[in-house]
């Protein structure tokens, strides 16, 4: 998906396209892909990231320049003293000036300051780059937790379902005489925590939907569309793209800005100089006079002034290349273990998948059985039925979890880069 960042209108574009998409009328279901694609447009903080680039832009464009010229205007030697005393014009040393003056930063500073400015631009960049991932990451995640609660609330209508069964079952039981008159009451009981599970998953869907909505707006009411997204997972790819990671990538244009500091620092050992051209009037019986002026600075004492300053400049780049390679190993490890993490769930879902869910549900069929031959009790069906509910509720959860596992992974190492 390429977003262009660099036109002067893309905020009002964006926002346009986002109020419009987000109209009551456009109710059609919401996939993980069009999310992704409204929280580009919807998130603020891409917006900031805009704007910042924008400002790092414009700041570039004088970084280089010479600064303003300055107009001087004054009254030369004039007298408080004297027969001449307050006059303008009659003692000949007396002059109306008017002149110019430019000051000239040497051409290493200049050359310095522009490559400064030059390296902010892209660290901006780089920064709304990073800024960029991070808002699909957390929408794609806010998607997904969402996808997770309400599967798992539609479970609940097959759980009423089968508890309505198993009343049936008790009814019969006990007016066969087979059964106990308080196992009656265990179905109700039983009808009663699987409210109370709704109701904190009704409590996580309000919660999810919110999430979405701080990255995608009013959008994040319509339905969702889509099943889980799949990702193609490969160690050596994802490896291979660890020093390209954003994060990793910004520290690039960091470092140049930070080189770019450092020359400037040392550019303040170069003298800068200025001139001046003044035009200076006299009385009717004077001639006229033009004055030209030419000024150095003169760094005398560098070991005191411009010394230390380039040596904070030259510890602030060992500060970010040390930086830099701590991140790189934070992520490498983060990229083992989220490796390591898909794995085991994958392992955990098929486990689940091809074990507990079937065993539960025999589990279930058998015990139900021996109640209605009378050679079993109706606690004994409660467990077994409140341990196929857990593992049907934990097949969605292990879903969801290599789903968020997966796009971690992706968002990270595996998306391509703009």
């Amino acid at each position: 998906m390429n977003i262009q960042r660099h036109c002067p209108g893309w905020p009002s574009a964006a926002a346009l396209v986002a109020a419009v998409l987000a109209l009551p009328s456009q109710a059609a279901p919401l996939t993980l892909v069009e999310a992704l694609r409204l929280a580009e447009y919807n998130a603020p903080s891409l917006a900031a990231e805009q704007a910042k680039l924008q400002a790092a832009s414009n700041a570039a464009i004088p970084a280089g320049e010479l600064p303003d010229p300055q107009l001087r205007l004054g009254v030369q030697n004039y007298p408080v003293g004297g027969s001449d005393r307050w006059s303008i014009d009659r003692d000949f040393m007396t002059m109306q000036m008017v002149g110019v003056m430019q000051e000239v930063p040497n051409r290493a500073k200049r050359q310095a300051r522009a490559e400064v400015a030059d390296a902010a631009v892209e660290r901006a960049a780089a920064e709304g780059t990073v800024e960029r991932l991070n808002v699909r990451q957390a929408t794609a995640l806010a998607w997904i937790d969402r996808l997770a609660v309400e599967r798992q609330q539609a479970l609940f209508a097959e759980f009423f379902a089968e508890n309505r069964l198993l009343t049936a079952a008790v009814q019969a039981q006990i007016a066969g005489g087979r059964g106990a008159a308080a196992d009656a009451v265990r179905p109700k009981q039983e009808a009663a925590r699987l409210a109370e599970q709704q109701d904190e998953l009704a409590q996580l869907h309000v919660r999810a939907r919110g999430a979405l909505r701080r990255w995608i707006g009013a959008a994040a009411a319509r339905p969702l569309a889509g099943d889980w997204p799949q990702w193609s997972v490969e160690h050596a790819r994802y490896s291979r793209q660890l020093p390209r990671h954003p994060a990793l990538a910004a520290f690039e244009p960091m470092t140049r800005e930070a080189q770019a500091k450092v020359r400037a620092a040392q550019a303040e050992k170069k003298s800068d100089w200025s001139w001046g051209l003044d035009y200076q009037r006299r009385g009717r019986e004077f001639g006229d006079m033009v004055s030209v002026q030419v000024s150095f600075d003169l760094p005398l004492f560098p070991a005191s002034r411009q010394d230390p300053n380039i040596a904070a400049r030259n510890a602030e780049l060992a500060e970010l290349e040390a930086k830099r390679e701590a991140l790189l190993r934070e992520h490498a490890q983060q990229l083992e273990e989220a490796l390591a993490d898909y794995q085991r769930l994958q392992r955990a879902l098929q486990r689940n998948s091809d074990s507990f869910v079937p065993l539960a549900r025999e589990k279930v069929e058998l015990s139900l059985a021996s109640y209605r031959a009378g050679k079993g009790d109706l606690l004994g069906v409660i467990a077994a039925r409140q341990e196929l509910i857990e593992a049907r509720l934990r097949q969605v959860e292990l879903e969801a979890q290599l789903a968020r596992t997966g796009a971690r992974l992706y968002f990270s190492y595996g998306e391509e880069r703009l």
